[in-house]
């Protein structure tokens, strides 16, 4: 995999996550806004840590590690989004 196509994969579901984050907000009239504001800032900094990774890849076993770091960012985002699906309840 491309690692533009990488980058991009990250902005687009960490965008996805914030706009259903937001969404959420809107229709709870504020009663859980804290705990969405803190699932915002927890997407922020899984996104924000990937970028980091991204940018500070080993010359060696190049495949293996963005696997590994896909691996790790989606699910950190299935955790965020299950987060925010327990909200609802």
């Amino acid at each position: 995999m491309n690692l533009r196509v990488i980058k991009k994969d990250i902005q687009f579901v960490t965008n996805e996550f914030l706009s259903d984050c937001i969404t959420f907000s809107e229709y709870s009239e504020g009663k859980k806004d804290e705990q969405v504001k803190e699932l915002i800032n927890e997407g922020l900094v899984l996104a924000g840590t990937a970028f980091s990774k991204i940018n500070q890849y080993p010359a060696e076993g190049v495949k293996a590690y963005f696997r590994e770091l896909q691996k790790e960012f989606y699910e950190g985002f299935d955790a965020l989004y299950q987060k925010l699906s327990d909200l609802t309840k």
